[in-house]
């Protein structure tokens, strides 16, 4: 009888990394917790979103194994696979890159929510394009609120005058706003950037709008975030480790 003559260390690492994964998630889930009872918030109030992009399904089966349902990808491609590979397995799909306007038609119906809405053209796109019979798309606005020129997003400014478009377009469902701020190792600085995206989002729910969503924290932020109120927090590194 033949046995399989792949090295110990070699099966050893890969277990180790699939462990890894679930390890990963528990200490995120503690970490998340104690951020929101310090800021005297109920931890149920904010989601993990395992930002996946550029990681394999395996990967991702790993996570769904440590219990990760919902999960965040940039790219259309990439993403569209992942999203029949594990058809399966009932699992949130969050668009949260930037979306050009000749890719709305396959992220209207593959995703259940699309973070990255910056201007008006992508959502009526998103919502022309977005199946009848499929329940509404969810979408949050982009904001940039540390005004970098590279960054995608709308400004603080016009906000307002494209939330309401936004929000007037059936198949739709406005739920709230995202930021990617501008890193900074300064926490009062990121709890500054976070705080002016819930001001932000006051402000539009005080002019007669009911938006319960805050996406905002990656992986070296999130507390900062979740002080100031996030609802959802995008991490990938915490969860699958560094990109090569």
């Amino acid at each position: 009888m033949l046995y399989s003559t792949a090295p110990t260390a070699q099966i050893r690492a890969l277990e180790d990394y699939k462990s890894g994964i679930s390890a990963r998630l528990q200490i995120l889930s503690a970490r998340i917790a104690r951020a929101a009872v310090e800021a005297g918030r109920d931890p149920a109030e904010v989601r993990l979103l395992a930002v996946s992009k550029t990681w394999p399904i395996e990967s991702l089966r790993d996570a769904v194994a440590g219990g990760q349902m919902a999960f965040g990808e940039s790219y259309v491609q990439e993403a569209v696979g992942k999203i029949e590979a594990l058809s399966d397995l009932g699992l949130e799909w969050h668009f949260i890159g930037p979306l050009q306007g000749n890719k709305t038609r396959p992220v209207a119906n593959a995703f259940s929510w699309v973070h990255s809405v910056d201007r008006i053209r992508i959502a009526q796109r998103l919502s022309e394009q977005r199946d009848v019979h499929l329940p509404p798309l969810q979408v949050c606005i982009q904001v940039n609120v540390s005004g970098e020129e590279s960054k995608s997003g709308v400004s603080p400014e016009a906000l307002p005058e494209l939330a309401r478009a936004v929000a007037a377009l059936p198949r739709l469902t406005l739920r709230g706003l995202m930021t990617i701020p501008e890193p900074s190792p300064d926490v009062a600085v990121q709890r500054a950037r976070f705080a002016s995206l819930r001001h932000l989002r006051d402000a539009l729910n005080n002019g007669g709008m009911s938006l319960d969503t805050l996406s905002m924290g990656m992986s070296d932020d999130l507390e900062a975030a979740i002080a100031e109120g996030a609802t959802i927090v995008r991490v990938g590194t915490a969860i699958f480790g560094s990109r090569a």
